[in-house]
């Protein structure tokens, strides 16, 4: 696993032919900022590797949970290549998150920003503020795939004939599909839950404010 956690920037995934992570962070300063006060950790654990920016009051890649509603003059933008086959996983506050076209499974979450990723394998993506136009390739995932945000759509393409259980729900918008659902009970607003298929893990999709598609790419 790479894992990249930023607070204000950008995070942009893309795949690479090499057997090697390649990270770039790019500091941004406005306003006469210290580009140096700000300071990016790399950090091993037993899943990988963990890339982390951290502001002046933050010890270490624990404390981000404290850089919420940070409003710093320091942005930091990351560029992420991936080999096939590791997994990525990518967070920030402030800033879109882009990862297309990568070879494995992927992981994505902001606070205020859209989302697009596309992978091979097993994909999940969290914002509030923004849409989200994910793409999962594999046809069967062993654990429950999550897609939600609040003020904007939500697009997921599957590929082939995958089973799931589906529960997509929307306040202000609509929920549309390409694939056969089994649906049982009632439709309760614009909330809907059935079967893909032969069923399994659970596929939920969120939102307030925006449509939901699930979408067929073959």
């Amino acid at each position: 696993t790479i894992e990249i956690k930023g607070i204000n920037g950008a995070i942009e995934a893309r795949p690479t032919t090499g057997s090697k992570v390649r990270v770039t962070a790019v500091k941004h300063a406005r306003w006469g900022a210290d580009l140096d006060d700000v300071r990016i950790d790399v950090s091993e654990n037993r899943d990988g590797v963990r890339v982390c920016v951290l502001y002046p009051d933050m010890q270490d890649c624990d404390d981000h949970h404290h850089g919420h509603n940070r409003k710093d003059d320091v942005t930091v933008d990351f560029e992420v290549e991936v080999p096939a086959g590791v997994r990525f996983v990518g967070q920030t506050v402030n800033g879109e998150i882009t990862a297309d076209r990568l070879d494995g499974d992927a992981e994505a979450t902001t606070v205020n920003g859209s989302i697009r990723v596309t992978a091979s394998g097993f994909v999940q993506a969290t914002t509030v503020n923004g849409s989200i136009h994910a793409a999962m390739g594999t046809r069967d995932w062993r654990h429950d795939a999550e897609f939600t945000t609040v003020n904007g759509s939500i697009t997921l393409e599957l590929d082939g004939s995958p089973n799931a259980e589906v529960h997509a729900s929307t306040v202000n918008g609509s929920i549309s599909t390409d694939f056969p659902l089994t649906v049982r009970g009632k439709f309760i607003g614009r909330s809907i839950s059935g079967t893909l298929g032969n069923g399994g893990p659970e596929l939920k999709m969120t939102t307030v404010n925006g449509s939901i598609k699930l979408r067929s790419s073959t």
